[in-house]
């Protein structure tokens, strides 16, 4: 018996809301989403194909979604942010580890970031200056005024 169109929709349904609140799939639940909203219109059309069909169909627009804007993502040239009346902040909401990568919220989403100075610790809460883009990576440096014990003199 083949999968019920409502499945799919409401797998679709499903992960649009993870996205929407904020949930990071680097890109895959969005993928993920749009491939469920065609597996619902495949299940409408073809109704025969069976579950096992559909599962692989899925798989295989996952994969290949996926696989594109990985390859996208990659060709894509380092840019500079533009220059502004003031620099651009950020706030940091998954701590850097020890090779500088981490996670800051910018212009209201969140974005992979790599600490361009990796000696110095930023911890969730920390203010940073967005200084480039690399693809889908934010380029940051700390602000001293927002680190810990920091009297904002710096």
């Amino acid at each position: 018996m083949p999968a019920p169109p409502i499945l799919w929709l409401a797998l679709a349904g499903v992960l649009l809301l993870l996205e929407l609140v904020g949930a990071d799939g680097d890109g895959l639940l969005l993928i993920g989403a749009v491939a469920a909203l065609l597996l619902t219109l495949v299940a409408i059309l073809a109704p025969v194909l069976p579950p096992l069909g559909q599962l692989l169909l899925y798989a295989v627009l996952v994969g290949t979604g996926y696989a594109w804007l990985r390859r996208w993502s990659a060709r894509r040239q380092a840019r500079a942010i533009p220059p502004s009346a003031r620099a651009e902040l950020a706030e940091v909401t998954t701590a850097f580890d020890a090779n500088g990568e981490g996670r800051v919220r910018w212009q209201g989403q969140s974005w992979s970031a790599q600490n361009l100075a990796p000696d110095q610790l930023l911890p969730p809460g920390a203010q940073v200056t967005v200084m480039g883009r690399e693809g889908t990576r934010l380029q940051v440096l700390p602000r001293q005024e927002s680190m810990p014990g920091s009297n904002g003199l710096g």
